[in-house]
């Protein structure tokens, strides 16, 4: 059974960057096949590890849906591309399986555009139980989650073993980040752990925003400090993964991961 890992917070605060030198550290560290998905139809997970998407499940749907898959009282009449003879359900599991891009040590599969109008009930429902059915194979799952709670709201993310809230440091996203653990409670959603980090610190964080995280609930955070390498490979449009190894921001994810035990407590690297 697969390890769910979704990472989550307001908009502009990291989410892309720590889902995806979480995925490093978990390669590099050998902890089995590594499934990342990018939940964000924004499509930057794919940049950031370094790889190139073609297909997203966004355009699978779409495919499944122009030639009739799930509008009601309309016929299924196959896709260009679909075998004949080829059930709807299993072409659409076909070609999410064919979306997958592999790279080195893990996979990716990008979720992209979010549902236009019309009906997309069945074909988001089979969609949703391959996605499933494709995790089951990996040993760990990293889902970078869009801005907001739309993922967790549609239930879309599931019951996740280890939810990271990411906050930079204001208020705004600290209120973000306890809606988010307060949408969990109420959808009844499955969490084995929560950690909570603030990300972008250049200085230490003010007392007062501490003491709000500490009122609305939130875990006791972690710090993962502003990092220059970090941004200039954002600005250049390189792939951050390619960061050194000797990078606060990286070693502050590590810290994080170890603490949540995906990975074993180890010497810090010198810098």
């Amino acid at each position: 059974m697969a390890y769910i890992i979704a990472v989550t917070g307001k908009g502009g605060v990291g989410k892309t960057a720590v889902a995806a030198l979480m995925v490093r550290l978990l390669v590099e560290a050998d902890r089995g096949p590594v499934l990342a998905v990018d939940a964000d139809p924004n499509l930057n997970l794919n940049a950031a590890l370094g790889v190139e998407v073609h297909d997203t499940v966004g355009d699978i749907r779409e495919e499944g849906l122009a030639a009739g898959a799930g509008r009601p009282g309309q016929g299924f009449e196959p896709a260009p591309s679909m075998p004949g003879g080829m059930a709807k359900a299993e072409f659409l599991r076909l070609r999410i399986r064919q979306a997958l891009v592999e790279a080195k040590g893990f996979d990716l599969l990008a979720m992209g555009r979010p549902e236009g109008p019309g009906c997309y009930c069945f074909a988001n429902t089979i969609l949703r139980a391959c996605v499933d059915e494709i995790g089951k194979h990996y040993r760990h799952v990293v889902i970078d989650c869009e801005a907001g709670l739309e993922h967790l709201s549609r239930r879309t993310a599931g019951d996740v073993d280890l939810l990271v809230l990411l906050s930079d440091p204001t208020v705004r996203g600290v209120d973000t980040a306890a809606r988010v653990l307060a949408l969990v409670v109420e959808l009844h959603s499955k969490v084995g752990g929560t950690v909570f980090a603030f990300t972008r610190v250049l200085n230490a964080i003010p007392e007062d925003l501490l003491a709000a995280a500490r009122a609305r609930g939130l875990p006791v955070p972690l710090i993962i400090p502003e990092d220059a390498e970090l941004r200039d490979l954002d600005a250049q449009g390189k792939a951050l993964v390619a960061i050194r190894e000797n990078s606060p921001a990286l070693a502050a994810v590590r810290r994080m991961m170890q603490a949540s035990g995906l990975l074993d407590r180890q010497q810090e690297t010198t810098t």
